[in-house]
C-alpha cells in the first residue's frame, strides 16, 4: 500500500510540474507595456518561490522511497527509477523558471535604468533651454555677454555617456521587443528635442561670440581714441600755458 501511494506521489509531482511548465515557460508574452512587464516579473517570482517550495516535498518522497527500497527492494527500485525521472525533471523545471525570473528581472532594470537616463538628460535640457532663453534679452556690456557665453558653454560641454546609454539600453530592448512602441516614442521625442535644442544653443552661442569680438574690438578702438585725445588735451593745454598764438601751431593744432 505505501508502494501505491508513493507511485501517486510521483505521478501527481510529475503532473504538477508539466502544469508548471506550461503556465510559466510555454506562454508566449508580449510586453507591450510596462505594467505588462512589471506583473510578468512578479509572476516568475511567484512561480519560482512556487517551484523551490515544492523541493521539500520532493526530499520526502526521496526519503520515503529509500526507506521502502531498503524493506522491499523490488517495489523500490522501480519507484526508484520513476523517482530519478521526477528528479531531473524537477531540476530542469528549477532552473528553467529560475532562468527565466532572472531574465525578466534583467529585462525590467533595463527599462528602470532607461527611465533614469532620460529623466537626467531631460533636466539637462531643460536647463540647456532656460540658459538659451537667459541669451535672448541681454544688456549690451561686454561683462554680462561674456557671462552668458560662459554660462552656456559650461551646460554645453556636458558629457555623452547618458545619450550612449540611452541609445543602448533603448536598442537592447527594442531587439527583444520589448516595450518597442513606447520606446521608440520616448526616444523620437528625445532625439528630437535635443536636436533642435542643441543647434539652437550652438548657433546661440557662434552669435554670443561673435558679439562679443564686435564688442572687444569696439571697446579697444574707444581706448585708442581716449588716449589719443588725452595726448591732444595735453598738448593744446601746454599750447595755452605757453601763450603761443593759434596761427604758430602745426595744422592739427588749429
Amino acid at each position: 500500500e505505501k508502494a501505491v501511494n508513493l507511485k501517486k506521489d510521483l505521478a501527481e509531482m510529475q503532473e504538477w510540474m508539466t502544469q508548471a511548465e506550461e503556465e510559466y515557460l510555454e506562454k508566449d508574452f508580449e510586453y507591450k507595456s510596462p505594467e505588462e512587464l512589471e506583473n510578468a516579473v512578479e509572476e516568475m517570482k511567484r512561480a519560482k518561490e512556487d517551484v523551490l517550495q515544492k523541493e521539500v516535498r520532493v526530499k520526502i518522497l526521496k526519503d520515503n522511497i529509500k526507506m521502502l527500497a531498503t524493506k522491499v527492494p523490488s517495489s523500490g527500485q522501480d519507484l526508484a527509477t520513476e523517482l530519478n525521472v521526477v528528479l531531473e525533471n524537477y531540476q530542469l523545471l528549477c532552473n528553467r523558471i529560475q532562468g527565466k525570473c532572472h531574465t525578466l528581472e534583467e529585462v525590467w532594470s533595463c527599462w528602470i535604468e532607461l527611465l533614469h537616463y532620460l529623466d537626467l538628460e531631460t533636466a539637462w535640457l531643460n536647463n540647456l533651454e532656460e540658459r538659451v532663453q537667459m541669451t535672448g534679452n541681454l544688456p549690451d556690456k561686454l561683462d554680462a555677454v561674456n557671462d552668458a557665453l560662459e554660462s552656456l558653454e559650461s551646460v554645453l560641454r556636458h558629457p555623452a555617456d547618458n545619450r550612449t546609454q540611452i541609445r543602448e539600453l533603448g536598442q537592447t530592448l527594442i531587439d527583444g521587443g520589448i516595450l518597442d512602441d513606447i520606446i521608440s516614442e520616448k526616444l523620437e521625442a528625445f532625439n528630437a528635442r535635443y536636436e533642435e535644442l542643441s543647434h539652437l544653443a550652438v548657433s546661440r552661442q557662434i552669435t554670443l561670440e561673435q558679439q562679443l569680438q564686435t564688442m572687444r574690438e569696439t571697446d579697444h578702438m574707444l581706448q585708442v581714441l581716449q588716449e589719443s585725445l588725452g595726448d591732444l588735451d595735453r598738448q593744446l593745454t601746454s599750447y595755452l600755458t605757453d601763450r603761443i598764438d593759434a596761427f604758430q601751431m602745426p595744422q592739427e593744432a588749429q
